[in-house]
């Protein structure tokens, strides 16, 4: 059988790369040969897998699925669908617009878009199995395109919290939690398969649990749970949300090595004005004394966060208390965007989106440069110390690893000089020597 090519491009967040690798999975065990993110086009179908979160997001998946279809007006392209989050936000509106697209598929049907390649794919059975060839289930039969010692497990979809700006909740739904057991097969057979370093995702991690059986915080006892798993050296914490935290965690996180000492926790801004005008459900007062308590809990934890500028009704004086706070509370990975105006959200229903772009990013401007300071001050005290490291890769001659304060694609990378052979995907102690900007160098 001459191997017949699907090309899947994948765009933006972690949580949209897992819902390819499960594609891949099923396209897979029907006879398919699937490349993901390829740097050159070869396949006869090509799937786009869509974010539409923002507004540049949105441009970036149009931009594509618009390339594709003149790759097929030229005959290099049989057919191309697109799923993800763009497509189930304006699944009405887009067939009309680009009629050459074969199908449109959502965030959640889009395992029917394996039912459907099925019949180019003479070689499968004549039904499509909602099971793999071994038996597990075909959306736990990821391929994954990650390098082989990480991955990212996402244990629920959705989101209830409804902040004023946010498209998330009128894309991908009410909030709705993975089964435990579920989430917990799926590391264990990925541990056996050698993966090491688990990233836990969702829209809303604080969330975990609260719409099964007993309506509690579940996600300490999933993490409790995972940490114990044979394999798993790694677990880290991604978008937690501040509002009715989940505080069971941190000892959790204390107790277990293994569990990383890091949280990706969204705070989006410090006033009681702008937390009150975006919907958070959290006073300044309540947030500080979060923040104050995870890291009195976890001593050593490194508290990723992102920041927004420019939303409908941020002063002048909410922005000078902004930076002062961004100042104070020194946090170790911190990332910064502006209000996007996205319809149908409070926001653009009940605000009007005056604040000048120009002013929206030179606020940006000022946030980053505040936290390229700290960033660089938190990195120095790294020098002379010996920490763990995973392997990434080999660039040059460094190898490129990252610290369980590091995530992947994300944050600070570590360049090694060793002088013997270091194996991709093992760890090994480093020492810091020096900094450089966002990263370290080190020798092993």
């Amino acid at each position: 059988m001459k191997e017949k090519f699907i090309d899947i491009i994948s765009l933006g967040c972690s949580k949209n790369l897992v819902d390819s690798e499960q594609l891949m999975g099923a396209l897979e065990a029907l006879g398919w040969v699937c490349r993901h993110d390829p740097s050159q086009l070869q396949g006869e179908i090509a799937i786009v897998n869509t974010c539409g979160f923002i507004g540049d997001a949105k441009e970036e998946s149009i931009q594509t699925i618009l390339q594709l279809v003149e790759r097929k007006k030229q005959g290099k392209l049989k057919k191309l669908y697109v799923m993800g989050c763009l497509s189930q936000r304006y699944l009405n509106e887009l067939p009309v617009e680009i009629p050459e697209v074969d199908g449109w598929f959502g965030k959640f049907d889009f395992m029917e878009l394996a039912k459907q390649l099925r019949v180019d794919a003479p070689w499968a059975s004549l039904e499509f199995r909602e099971v793999a060839p071994n038996g597990d289930s075909l959306k736990l039969n990821r391929k994954l395109t990650t390098p082989k010692h990480y991955t990212y497990i996402k244990i629920s979809e959705g989101c209830n919290r409804m902040c004023s700006y946010c498209a998330i909740p009128l894309i991908t739904g009410r909030h709705t939690s993975r089964p435990e057991a579920e989430i917990l097969e799926e590391v264990q057979t990925l541990a056996q398969q050698g993966v090491k370093e688990f990233n836990i995702i969702a829209q809303d991690l604080s969330s975990y649990g609260l719409d099964l059986a007993g309506h509690q915080h579940r996600l300490p006892h999933l993490i409790d749970q995972m940490a114990q798993i044979p394999g798993v050296r790694w677990i880290r914490l991604h978008y937690a949300y501040p509002t009715d935290f989940p505080y069971e965690i941190l000892p959790v996180m204390a107790k277990h090595p293994n569990v990383c000492k890091y949280l990706d926790i969204a705070l989006q801004h410090c006033t009681d004005n702008m937390l009150s005008l975006m919907k958070r459900h959290i006073t300044a007062a309540e947030q500080d004394a979060l923040i104050e308590r995870i890291r009195r809990e976890v001593p050593g934890i490194c508290i990723r966060t992102t920041i927004m500028v420019g939303h409908p009704g941020e002063t002048e004086e909410d922005f000078a208390t902004l930076k002062q706070w961004i100042s104070k509370m020194r946090f170790e990975r911190m990332g910064t965007f502006t209000y996007s105006d996205e319809e149908g959200t409070y926001a653009n229903l009940h605000y009007q989106d005056d604040i000048p772009e120009a002013v929206k990013l030179a606020r940006q401007e000022e946030l980053m440069a505040i936290q390229q300071q700290i960033s660089a001050e938190i990195l120095k005290t790294k020098i002379g110390q010996v920490i763990p490291v995973v392997i990434d890769r080999k660039e040059g001659d460094y190898y490129i690893g990252r610290s369980e304060w590091d995530s992947p694609e994300v944050d600070c990378e570590i360049l090694i000089t060793a002088q013997k052979p270091l194996r991709i995907g093992q760890f090994y102690n480093v020492t810091i020597t020096k900094t450089e900007e966002f990263d370290l160098y080190a020798i092993c």
